[in-house]
């Protein structure tokens, strides 16, 4: 998994905020309006919890990174009280109360190792789940980790620190390892370098599908690019919602 402890100081300057807009829209079209309690997995700075929340959702937000879940806290106001972020491993939820929603965005389903460890993600999430709750999460596409991310390069540059990133074919079939590698500023204006090595891989969407089965998800529907389409062959993000 990765560390994201440099990351996670710049992690809101450097994300698209208008990407936590489309997830937000998203979430909301699939959603019953019985459906309130939600926990969302790999909040990371808490920006979607804090929307989910004003809307009226009662929110927990789980991050693996201390570092992130740190900055998310900052974010909660004394309006704030069904708002709460937590530390923890979307690997470990068959011990936590159940929920009506459970998201995972932000491609974060891929940076598990493994087919048995998403299963094991998928396990938990049905578990955590209340009687016809609901699961929407996303991955990206074979298509954006086949091409998509092929020489992709990135650089962000601020007066306080420079970000650089590069993508690179991984391992297994349809991964990817990106490199991050940042220049931070200090208080004396020296800047010093920290890198991080972040791996994901992604599955046919027929893999997702018997994944799903296993963990006991009845009715799955398969969309693509914050639209209510279907994927195909060029889709980059593919969103899943599944019901308990």
């Amino acid at each position: 998994m990765a560390s994201y402890e440099t990351f996670a100081k710049i992690y809101d300057e450097v994300m698209d905020e208008n990407l936590y807009l489309d997830w937000l829209e998203f979430t909301c079209r699939h959603l019953e309006k019985k459906q309130q309690k939600l926990l969302e997995l790999a909040c990371g700075t808490g920006i979607l919890s804090v929307e989910l929340a004003n809307l009226g959702f009662e929110v927990t937000g789980l991050d693996l990174s201390e570092e992130m879940i740190a900055l998310a806290k900052e974010r909660i106001t004394t309006d704030d009280e069904g708002l709460n972020f937590v530390t923890g491993d979307m690997l470990e939820l068959k011990e936590r109360e159940t929920y009506d929603v459970v998201t995972c965005y932000s491609d974060s389903l891929c940076y598990m190792p493994n087919e048995e460890a998403v299963q094991q993600v998928f396990d938990g999430v049905y578990a955590s789940l209340k009687n016809e709750g609901t699961f929407i999460f996303d991955v990206h596409s074979i298509y954006q980790m086949n091409e998509g991310f092929s020489e992709y390069s990135y650089h962000y540059q601020t007066d306080e620190f420079a970000f650089l990133w590069e993508s690179y074919p991984g391992d297994y079939d349809h991964s990817v390892e990106h490199f991050l590698t940042f220049f931070v500023s200090d208080k004396k204006g020296k800047f010093e370098r920290f890198d991080e090595l972040h791996e994901e891989r992604t599955y046919d969407v027929s893999i997702y599908r018997q994944l799903l089965k296993q963990a006991g998800f009845k009715k799955i529907d398969v969309f693509a690019d914050f639209e209510d389409s279907e994927p195909d062959d060029e889709s980059r993000r593919w969103f899943f919602i599944c019901h308990k």
